[in-house]
């Protein structure tokens, strides 16, 4: 019963990125062609919101779950990170039409085909994470 609140948030969220078209493949298509700037509009805003947020929350003393200070790690700025990563990231969103979270969002709407990606996704995280200290960094 505890986590029923948590299965609300998630249905909530995916009803919005379904009226905002962010799961229509049309649209991710459109965005991947430059022939529209909804989906940058969506990506902008989200990270806009997300740093006003975290602002915010730290200015206002805002605790984690377990009772500590907000604190947030400096990302390690590494090329080959970030170039390998992101290219790998977008190819498999290029070639499923969604990223991670519209995926579950896509099977709930019944798209079944989706279950597919998201085992790639899973598997692929395991396999990251064996080979994650053998990797350039």
């Amino acid at each position: 019963m505890k986590l029923i609140k948590y299965l609300i948030v998630g249905i909530l969220f995916g009803i919005i990125l379904t009226k905002a078209e962010v799961v229509s493949w049309f649209r991710i298509y459109e965005m991947f062609k430059f022939e529209n700037f909804h989906m940058y509009g969506v990506i902008g805003s989200s990270v806009v919101t997300g740093i006003i947020l975290i602002q915010v929350m730290k200015r206002m003393g805002v605790k984690t779950l377990e009772g500590s200070e907000l604190k947030l790690k400096d990302k390690n700025k590494s090329f080959a990170r970030y170039m390998i990563g992101g290219t790998l990231f977008g190819f498999g969103w290029v070639l499923t039409g969604a990223c991670p979270g519209p995926l579950f969002i896509l099977v709930g709407h019944g798209y079944t085909t989706m279950l597919v990606a998201i085992a790639s996704a899973t598997v692929g995280t395991f396999v990251y994470g064996l080979l994650k200290y053998k990797l350039p960094h």
